[in-house]
């Protein structure tokens, strides 16, 4: 039997393919260079136009300005707007298959997300259709936080031990997934299992080994 009886995900690049994905096809489109997009999200990382937007201090209209402000430090030109518009990405139906299979075996689950009030619901949709699909998705967690709606965002630990609170279980008993490295760190500090996913099929099988059980 595994000690784990809580599973936490992050929701892009776990249960969706990853933005930085959608980032790569926006900057061949324009002409910029790889990972332009992470490039300005990474420079004052707690402080910037993205990070301001997680935590819902600016709105969209303010996130289009600023954010093509820092680009243009950068040596280029991109607004905002353009990164929002490509922000959701495909669901990963494994992901969502494994999230049935943990709860039907008595697993709880939640969800932390660092999200940014556009679009349309906790995953950024574009679409009424994609907003539906993820509503779905995020019905089956045990409790649900998002950046947007607290004030805070990862890798600040506070959020992680949120979500503790609001599972009521000790860290030690959770495993954490997240494609972000820098999120891993706080959850595994708190003495969470962290698994950095770098695809739906790595992550399914670490979190077959963490349980004990056959998710992939």
């Amino acid at each position: 039997m595994s000690r784990y009886t809580h599973v936490i995900f992050d929701f892009g690049g776990v249960i969706t393919a990853s933005p930085f994905e959608a980032f790569n096809r926006l900057e061949d489109e324009r002409g910029l260079p790889r990972d332009f997009v992470r490039r300005v999200n990474a420079a004052d990382p707690d402080g910037n136009a993205w990070a301001k937007f997680e935590r819902a201090e600016i709105d969209a209209a303010t996130f289009d300005r600023l954010f093509a402000e820092e680009a243009s430090r950068f040596g280029h030109a991109l607004e905002g707007e353009a990164v929002l518009a490509v922000l959701a990405g495909a669901v990963r139906p494994a992901m969502v298959a494994a999230l049935d299979t943990l709860k039907a075996s008595g697993i709880a689950i939640g969800c932390i997300t660092n999200n940014v009030p556009s679009g349309r619901g906790a995953g950024m949709a574009r679409s009424e259709e994609m907003a539906r699909e993820v509503a779905a998705i995020m019905a089956r967690f045990d409790h649900v936080i998002e950046s947007s709606k607290v004030g805070v965002r990862k890798p600040d630990p506070r959020i992680y031990r949120m979500m503790c609170e609001a599972l009521d279980v000790a860290p030690a008993a959770c495993v954490y997934l997240d494609d972000l490295g820098i999120n891993c760190k706080p959850a595994a500090g708190l003495g969470m299992h962290a698994i950095k996913v770098t695809s739906g099929e790595q992550a399914l099988a670490d979190l077959s080994a963490a349980l004990g059980m056959e998710l992939a």
